[in-house]
């Protein structure tokens, strides 16, 4: 198992106006709980213990309410843009420089909700011998626009922003949780600008050298209110079952 887990969390969340005015995406209430708390929850059930947060707008108020992350049994760092948002690559890119990063980590989107083994995604990665992975979900334009060619274990193509000619064979999307290393963060994400890691993502499956970890069950994520919506009706059925047992 990795050790660590990046937590991307600096984007503005514009598509979630007005919850995201006063707070910023991550503390957006879910089922009268700031999301967050259910994300670090459902980390810690999975055994993670340590977390960085790259954080931008709205870092105060979430580190906060967060804080060192011990009521989680967690130990997190933070890891501030401060008011020039770099982007998720930029905000990789300054935790690398920083000296925040392992050599290799986790990364995970800080408005998404991901019911999936960690523990066999990190196994897959070393499986592979490449130094990404990315996991992937057989969408075919269901949850969101698809953005992956998958196959055998590769992601042959991932291009977030082929919007038109789109290839027939591009029917999978990015789940949200991936695997880097300190290598590919400093080759491939310039330091201290603007950078998106989807441009790093695609470079790399150009390149042969991302692999994918396929998975079944659908993701959810705070980053719209259709997103929202359904994320809380995943979670009541969830505590209604635990309280069923």
């Amino acid at each position: 198992m990795l050790s660590q887990c990046v937590v991307l969390a600096g984007g503005r969340g514009t598509r979630m106006r007005p919850f995201t005015d006063v707070l910023p995406k991550a503390l957006v209430p879910v089922l009268g709980r700031p999301f967050a708390d259910w994300q670090l929850r459902c980390l810690a059930e999975q055994g993670l213990d340590r977390l960085t947060y790259c954080v931008g707008h709205g870092a105060h108020a979430l580190r906060n309410y967060i804080g060192d992350g011990s009521r989680y049994g967690m130990n997190i760092t933070w890891v501030s843009e401060g008011d020039h948002l770099l982007g998720t690559g930029g905000a990789l890119r300054l935790a690398l420089d920083q000296g925040a990063l392992d050599d290799a980590f986790f990364v995970l989107y800080g408005d998404s909700y991901l019911p999936i083994d960690m523990l066999a995604v990190a196994q897959a990665w070393r499986a592979s011998r490449l130094p990404a992975l990315m996991t992937v979900m057989r969408n075919e334009g269901q949850w969101d626009t698809s953005n992956t060619i998958y196959s055998s274990g590769r992601v042959v193509l991932y291009d977030k922003r082929c919007l038109q000619r789109r290839p027939v064979d591009m029917v999978w999307i990015d789940y949200g949780l991936s695997v880097l290393t300190q290598e590919v963060v400093a080759d491939l994400i310039p330091s201290g600008r603007i950078s998106d890691l989807g441009d790093a993502f695609k470079n790399l499956s150009l390149n042969d050298m991302l692999a994918g970890f396929e998975v079944t069950q659908r993701f959810y994520e705070v980053g719209s209110l259709q997103g929202l919506s359904d994320l809380e009706a995943y979670l009541r059925q969830r505590v209604q079952r635990a309280g069923r047992s």
